[in-house]
């Protein structure tokens, strides 16, 4: 599932190439994909004639900021791509994907595509003068951002102290923290020295510290990398992530430790895999 730096990395690539571009219509190919409002057709009348000015994440949603020809609000078109969305910038002359759900053409001969093979992911139109949380609802959910302000180890110290989950279930809540799934949470145990297994209420205030650290630059370093790419996540030129081939642990089960040469182990925590080295993590 792409993580927060792969959204992060779509949406640089979306608010590189779309501002200018009006919205001249489109096709939705599967009306599952389309979350709100409920008829595609009302899904396209809302978004056509507007141009889609910028972007923004939150977690791992999109949102694309619509504005009309006067110049006034238009909403926005809101996305999450679940396991397997794609978001694509593309010549409308490419041939359409077996899993392509949704496209929309834009002004000047270019082409958003919804490519979703598991089809769990979904868009929004979100008209003007309406919250996005309000029918997003997931956004109600978020925690803070890793990057914001009131993400601090303060903050960590407080929600997590009378916790006794293993730390590696509190770092993929996302009411906790906005944007972690499994990837980046095995990623920052390791650079922290926290096994996955470790109870949350058990952590001292310097590995807290350490914890909160380790989060973003995880992040950092794969939001530079372009994400991670293991099965289907591509930025919108179709490109692979490349922070899969420098992960610490994640996905490396067997593998030798790229700081001990200690194989690298993998138990089932909750139904997720959770990657790490018995010797660096403690």
């Amino acid at each position: 599932m792409p993580e927060l730096p792969e959204v992060e990395t779509v949406r640089r690539g979306l608010a590189r190439v779309t501002p200018g571009h009006w919205l001249e219509g489109g096709q939705v190919l599967l009306a599952r994909a389309i979350a709100h409002p409920a008829n595609e057709a009302a899904f396209l009348a809302g978004i056509t004639g507007a141009a889609l000015s910028a972007w923004h994440r939150r977690g791992k949603y999109l949102l694309g900021q619509l504005t009309q020809p006067d110049g006034s609000p238009g909403g926005y078109l809101g996305a999450h791509l679940r396991m397997t969305g794609q978001l694509l910038w593309l010549d409308p002359k490419t041939p359409v994907q077996p899993h392509c759900r949704v496209r929309l053409w834009l002004s000047d001969n270019h082409e958003l595509r919804y490519v979703d093979q598991r089809t769990f992911g979904r868009l929004w139109w979100v008209p003007p003068g309406v919250g996005p949380e309000t029918i997003m609802t997931g956004l109600r959910l978020l925690g803070p951002e890793p990057f914001d302000d009131s993400f601090s180890v303060a903050y960590l110290r407080q929600r997590l102290a009378h916790s006794r989950r293993p730390i590696k279930n509190a770092l993929l809540d996302q009411a906790l923290v906005a944007g972690i799934g499994n990837i980046y949470a095995d990623e920052a145990l390791f650079l922290s020295g926290l096994r996955p297994l470790t109870a949350s209420d058990r952590i001292g205030s310097q590995r807290l510290e350490r914890l909160h650290s380790a989060i973003r630059t995880v992040l950092t370093t794969s939001i530079e990398s372009g994400g991670t790419t293991f099965s289907d996540y591509r930025d919108i030129y179709g490109i692979n992530g490349n922070y899969g081939g420098v992960a610490w642990v994640y996905n490396r089960d067997g593998e030798p430790c790229r700081v001990c040469a200690t194989p690298i182990r993998r138990l089932k925590l909750a139904g997720r895999s959770a990657h790490y080295c018995p010797r660096c993590q403690r």
